[in-house]
């Protein structure tokens, strides 16, 4: 992909798991610049989504089992509710994006509306009395999503664990059986391979809930593909690092990249950032903009493409009445649909994948050009992304104060 290709990093080599026994693990070594730890992950996502993948596919293993779990719960008519914080929530919101669509494509009962994500604070103040909880955590110890787990177990539901090792704590509060070790640990604090990895997993539990498994070479291939155009990125960045504020907008299975990529820029480059749904940008929220406000578009979900594309034409016509330097990261055939002027901060284009699922490739589809894309911000503002600003006392203190 670039420098991280040097010999400091085997990109091809598995990543260390989490110590044994168990512990959080360490702050990321410092590094005096670029490569950064973030930038290595980024770099190590393709061969990753081959071992696990490859790893998950077994009909004996753990993603089965929690195939057979969600498969039962929606038959049943229970709700399967994933659940995380940070990064991992919104692994927890495509994974749900991803069950959904494969419950949808086998032909399995199920609600429309089942299974959902949600915030894992929120959900052990009130968890479901039934179904299946879908727990969503790297390294095993966030503690909310740890007291989610234990709420939603003593309320009656059965639990499951996405998370790197089968020994953390968890692991100890899912149902024997449906702890779904990625077995590999983000070497950064800007987590990448914490985002890829559940999705990878929900991925694998969505091929046996089907009978398809995913496309092992697609899945990386695409991984590689979001990695081409690193002067349009480097380009992109520089012109963002102008911006007072970063506003991300997205539609449909993307809103889930799009508050990534929100967490990503604020952890990693410090820009205040939000996002917006596609439609919700347009009811109110201009007024607190200006040409000082920059804009990323994501749009790479191929379902209902054509209206999500009209809207987003419109929307970008809009800020760029405004003066607002919008830039965007889009599916081939979508960039095709929207001039080239509404995005004066350029754009990333990401391949189309018919051999995955639509909400598969759409998810895929723009994880590297995300990371990418705050890794080049960071480079531009001369933050290091990796300690997530944990090396500055005051910032250490205020992570404390909130852990308690």
């Amino acid at each position: 992909m670039d420098e991280s290709a040097a010999d400091h990093f085997d990109r091809s080599a598995p990543l260390a798991g989490a110590p044994d026994p168990w512990d959080y693990g360490d702050q990321p070594s410092r590094r005096p610049g670029p490569p950064y730890h973030m930038t290595d992950m980024i770099a190590a996502e393709p061969a990753l989504a081959r071992r696990v993948l490859t790893r998950l596919a077994g009909s004996g293993g753990s993603a089965a089992r929690v195939a057979d779990a969600v498969r039962q719960a929606a038959a049943a008519g229970l709700p399967v509710i994933a659940t995380g914080c940070g990064t991992s929530e919104h692994g927890a919101l495509g994974s749900a994006d991803l069950l959904r669509d494969a419950l949808r494509r086998a032909g399995l009962p199920h609600s429309p509306a089942l299974p959902t994500a949600a915030q894992a604070f929120e959900l052990a103040l009130d968890p479901p009395r039934g179904g299946l909880v879908i727990g969503v955590t790297h390294e095993g110890g966030t503690w909310a999503t740890n007291q989610a787990l234990g709420a939603a177990r003593d309320a009656g539901a059965r639990t499951a664990v996405i998370t790197a090792s089968d020994r953390s704590p968890a692991a100890a509060l899912a149902e024997p059986g449906l702890v779904i070790a990625t077995e590999e640990l983000d070497q950064s604090w800007c987590h990448t391979i914490g985002y890829l990895s559940p999705l990878l997993a929900a991925a694998a539990v969505a091929g046996h809930l089907t009978g398809e498994p995913p496309d092992v070479e697609a899945t990386a291939n695409v991984l590689e593909a979001g990695s081409a155009h690193l002067a349009t990125i480097e380009a992109m960045a520089g012109t963002l690092t102008e911006v007072s504020r970063i506003l991300v907008v997205a539609s449909g299975v993307d809103r889930t990249a799009g508050r990534e990529l929100v967490l990503k820029i604020e952890e990693g480059s410090w820009i205040p950032s939000a996002y917006r749904d596609l439609e919700t940008v347009l009811h109110g929220h201009w007024p607190a903009t200006d040409a000082t406000t920059g804009l990323v578009l994501i749009l790479a979900d191929r379902e209902r493409r054509a209206e999500r594309v009209a809207r987003a034409r419109q929307m970008l016509d809009a800020a760029a009445a405004i003066g607002i330097r919008a830039g965007a990261i889009l599916v081939t055939d979508a960039a095709a649909a929207l001039a080239d002027a509404p995005t004066p901060a350029g754009r990333i284009t990401v391949p189309e994948v018919p051999a995955l699922p639509a909400p598969t490739a759409a998810l895929f589809g723009t994880a590297t050009a995300l990371q990418l894309l705050t890794e080049r911000l960071a480079r531009a503002c001369g933050t290091d992304p990796d300690p997530i600003r944990r090396d500055d006392s005051v910032y250490r203190d205020a992570a404390a104060a909130a852990e308690g």
